[in-house]
């Protein structure tokens, strides 16, 4: 069973009498569904309805664990902060750093025969189950510190053939809707609760069904291009490449023109490279062939 250490993945901790009220008023996740052990991905949106910061989040005793980027980390401490007001939370970051993340069949006995986190006591002693992985029928846990030394190249490839993006790899901070990366599939979206910051835009999103741009996995018969390559269609781009493992990787792209594409048997390129793309199977997704199909 791999156990891989993320070293640029960190931690910080909400924690307080009012600290559910002041994230589940904040972030995208509905975090009064959270089941024990469940780690679910969540952003703190723009007024504008973009990505922020991105992060998973679990409970951690009383109070609740933000993974993130560890480069992200500090700006989305400094923001939680200026929310807080007189608010009766307490916001302090984990003095370990990065996180292990495990998979495959003993990934259960792993959680259960995990040891304490050291100086932050039993926080984090058991892994929390990343609900992303979940929903393509993989057992993931995540937890912090250095508990696994298997190359990161592995959990990259696992996390590119089931779909599962991260900023910064495929996307770009402030530039991406939670529904550009599947957010409203994966259970990092709510729309059922209250308002949050960037609630409207999302909402209206859902609502009239105008999301056009996806994750999808690409692959091609040979190596992809590098991170950041645009993919076209008749020279026209419809998308751009993110994380890659080998002839394998991530894009989002307009499903509409794309679907188009195919439909018509119109070759998509990555550079120069013939490329095929897939929707998740887990998020239910097809591409529309028409323009009349993606606007039903």
């Amino acid at each position: 069973m791999p156990a891989v250490f993320l070293k640029d993945r960190s931690l910080l901790f909400v924690s307080g009498a009012e600290a559910q009220s002041f994230l589940q008023n904040l972030i995208t996740t509905d975090i009064t569904a959270l089941g024990p052990d469940e780690a679910r991905p969540g952003a703190l949106l723009t007024p504008q309805g973009k990505i922020l910061f991105d992060f998973m989040i679990w409970r951690d005793g009383d109070g609740y664990a933000i993974e993130t980027d560890a480069g992200q980390r500090d700006g989305l401490l400094k923001r939680l902060t200026m929310y807080k007001l007189r608010a009766a939370v307490t916001l302090s970051p984990s003095t370990e750093e990065g996180v292990t993340v495990s998979w495959g069949e003993d990934a259960e006995d792993v959680r259960d025969n995990q040891g304490a986190r050291g100086s932050q006591g039993a926080r984090g002693s058991h892994g929390a189950r990343d609900s992303r992985f979940a929903k393509a029928g993989v057992t993931l846990t995540r937890r912090a510190g250095r508990h696994g030394d298997g190359a990161e190249a592995l959990y990259d490839a696992l996390r590119i053939s089931h779909g599962i993006v991260t900023s910064g790899s495929d996307f770009a901070l402030q530039d991406a809707f939670p529904h550009d990366v599947l957010m409203d599939f994966n259970g990092g979206l709510s729309f059922r609760k209250g308002c949050y910051v960037g609630q409207e835009v999302v909402s209206r999103m859902q609502h009239r069904g105008t999301a056009r741009r996806r994750v999808v996995t690409v692959s091609a018969g040979t190596a992809l291009p590098e991170t950041g390559t645009e993919i076209t269609v008749a020279g026209k781009p419809v998308g751009t490449l993110g994380s890659v493992d080998g002839d394998h990787g991530l894009a989002i792209v307009r499903i509409d023109r794309a679907g188009a594409a195919m439909a018509a048997g119109t070759p998509l390129l990555a550079g120069d490279t013939p490329v095929s793309l897939v929707l998740p199977a887990w998020s239910g997704l097809v591409f529309p062939a028409s323009a009349d199909e993606a606007s039903a």
